[in-house]
């Protein structure tokens, strides 16, 4: 019988509460399955049986035997090991050689040693290090981080370490909970690579819709305490989910009202669009929203933004501005005036000056040069992951409401926080106990509560799942105010701006693209990091060894022989290049077009089957080329040497 994972009649009660309940899944080897449901309805707990840290009511769990598993630690780790060594844990075969091997040594036996270097030889544990190095590049560490002991780094930093740790484990089953929660939009967009890349079984949960769109070929929604097979990515279990409950008389009248909310924003979208590639591209994507509107009929979120009454144009414009901390600039030259019409989305890589710009429109880190003004009638509406730190934990959501506006009816309270899924008692509990997504979501909740008339939204998604996360996405469609949103959400960020600005080298700019495009951008910036840093370590090596014995004549004339010597290497190394990129453009359009819901339909097969097999033969591809342009990189290192 062929390994799977199978669960048979499978039932686990929680107190009086089934969360699954006789039910029935089977996994095979190589697929990757996004796991989705609504909070609390036991995602975690199928994670804890696949794991065997908890055993089901009724049935059977099984996992082929010889399977190594590797899972992302949720609780954040409190050592003073190093985050390169914390890393490097998750390999505990390679771990367990290195005991032995120590062991061995103190006892002389030259056998056994032999023995345990060629089984390192066999795992490839003398390249851990560097994989290591790569995972935590790729997350978004800086140069230096991987000495830095764990205790050093924040709560979501231990987190990425936690999520690195899970990579560096050899397995043939992967089980992700949440990973993108902590990370920004480069980091995402990394680790998606990554995992299309991985070999083994996945099982991913998860609340980004693209991030699962782009990475797995199933999805399991647990719904009514049965685990329920939707074939295809998450755009395909909408349209699957969607078509079912249309069938249903009783959905119709809110069907309706959904598709009529997505219509008027398509209409105010077409007006307000002055790029024709992002506005396709975009109106596109909001047109499929319409047909998916009946997958989320029957969510529990129907909150709106309410703008406030007066508004000033512009609301905020920052002139010449200089931003940064006293003794560092960050950002020079800022020019940016906020009306009501803007919508922008915030691009640009790790540490670049995001964060200092959105605490600079939120009125906590003032200019270091140039003019901000707000207009007469500004009102900010701010979320921030340090808003959910500032919530006082023993007031009720309805608390912290009334606080705002003390002369509030209770009834009117109720009503408001019920939109946002705190109904009846829920609403005056202490929210000690409040689960993240909930504490999200009162954040949320406050800033509707004020009617702003600028929305700045910092990482507004995490800990969202996916119903609130669209409700969100409905709202801000409709908000009548400006938006401006920093996400790793790329669906939130399609449908709910029109403009993106770059925040790289010191400045902002106006991007012109798309999210592909800024992806590609970003693929063109690290390969052009990776090549600067090596030829600046040849240089360095060749000024070290060379530079006392040549004048400066001899010099120019040993660079100009060596550069005409290394030319060939030079041309090919560019070549290797032109081709990742071409392979990265079209591997972008391919999958672009597996994104879309409609080639998983019945008459599209053979569309769908080709390309997939074209994505597999690109990926395979540009991971050769990408080996190839390494070779040549170190071969045109030593040739420097």
């Amino acid at each position: 019988m062929r390994a799977m994972i199978q669960l048979q009649n499978v039932s686990v009660q929680r107190g009086t509460k089934f969360l699954l309940d006789s039910a029935e899944l089977t996994i095979y080897p190589g697929q990757k399955v996004g796991l989705i449901g609504a909070n609390g309805c036991g995602k975690s707990t199928l994670f804890q049986l696949l794991l065997g840290s908890l055993h089901s009511d009724t049935g059977s769990v099984d996992i082929p035997k010889n399977w190594r598993m590797a899972h992302m630690a949720q609780e954040v780790g409190h050592t003073n090991r190093s985050a390169l060594d914390y890393v490097l844990d998750g390999d505990s075969e390679l771990r367990r050689l290195e005991q032995e091997i120590d062991q061995a040594n103190s006892k002389g036996d030259g056998e056994k040693l032999a023995h345990l270097y060629g089984e390192m030889e066999n795992i490839h544990a003398y390249t851990a290090p560097s994989r290591a190095q790569q995972l935590l590049n790729g997350l978004g560490f800086s140069a230096g981080d991987d000495q830095r002991p764990v205790t050093d780094f924040s709560g979501g930093w231990r987190i990425r370490l936690n999520l690195a740790q899970a990579l560096m484990c050899p397995s043939d089953l992967l089980l992700l909970d949440e990973p993108t929660n902590h990370l920004d939009l480069d980091a995402t967009l990394w680790l998606e690579e990554w995992l299309k890349r991985y070999a083994g079984t996945l099982i991913i949960i998860s609340h980004d819709r693209d991030f699962l769109d782009n990475i797995v070929d199933r999805i399991v929604s647990i719904e009514q305490q049965k685990l329920e097979n939707y074939s295809g990515n998450y755009s395909a279990y909408e349209r699957q989910r969607a078509e079912k409950l249309a069938q249903q008389q009783v959905t119709y009248e809110k069907q309706q009202a959904r598709i009529a909310h997505v219509e008027n924003y398509i209409r105010r979208f077409r007006a307000q669009a002055t790029k024709a590639r992002q506005a396709q591209s975009r109106i596109k994507e909001l047109e499929r929203m319409e047909k998916i509107a009946p997958a989320h009929i029957d969510s529990p979120f129907t909150f709106t933004f309410s703008c406030h009454d007066k508004m000033s144009t512009p609301l905020v414009h920052i002139a010449r501005g200089e931003i940064g901390y006293p003794g560092k600039s960050v950002l020079q030259n800022v020019e940016l005036a906020i009306r009501a019409e803007t919508r922008i989305g915030l691009l640009g890589p790790n540490g670049a000056g995001k964060s200092s710009l959105v605490k600079t429109l939120a009125g906590s880190l003032p200019l270091l040069a140039g003019d901000r003004t707000n207009g007469e009638h500004f009102k900010l509406g701010y979320f921030a992951q340090h808003q959910l730190e500032s919530l006082d934990m023993n007031a009720s959501a309805a608390l912290h409401v009334q606080r705002l506006s003390p002369s509030a009816r209770e009834q009117e309270i109720r009503d408001f926080l019920g939109s946002f899924d705190f109904h009846g008692d829920r609403a005056f509990e202490p929210i000690t106990h409040f689960s993240g997504g909930e504490k999200a979501r009162l954040a949320l909740a406050l800033i509707a509560w004020e009617k702003p008339n600028v929305l700045l939204l910092d990482e507004p998604t995490n800990h969202l799942d996916l119903e609130m996360r669209h409700a969100l996405t409905m709202a801000l469609q409709e908000f009548e105010g400006a938006v401006i949103v920093v996400s790793h959400d790329r669906h939130l960020l399609r449908n709910t701006v029109n403009e993106f600005l770059l925040v790289a080298e010191g400045k902002v700019n106006e991007f012109d693209g798309d999210l592909e495009d800024y992806y590609k951008w970003l693929l063109q910036q690290r390969q052009q990091m990776a090549a600067q840093e090596k030829q600046a370590a040849v240089l360095e090596k060749s000024a070290n060894s060379d530079g006392d014995k040549l004048d400066k004549k001899a010099q120019r004339q040993q660079s100009a022989a060596q550069r005409a010597q290394l030319k060939p290497l030079t041309n090919k190394l560019k070549s290797l290049e032109t081709q990742m990129e071409k392979l990265q453009t079209r591997l972008a359009e391919v999958e672009n077009q597996l994104s879309d819901s409609d080639i998983y339909d019945e008459k599209n097969k053979n569309k769908l089957r080709d390309l997939l097999a074209e994505q597999s033969k690109l990926q395979a591809q540009l991971e050769e080329t990408e080996e190839n342009w390494l070779l040549v990189s170190e071969e045109l290192e030593a040739a420097n040497q």
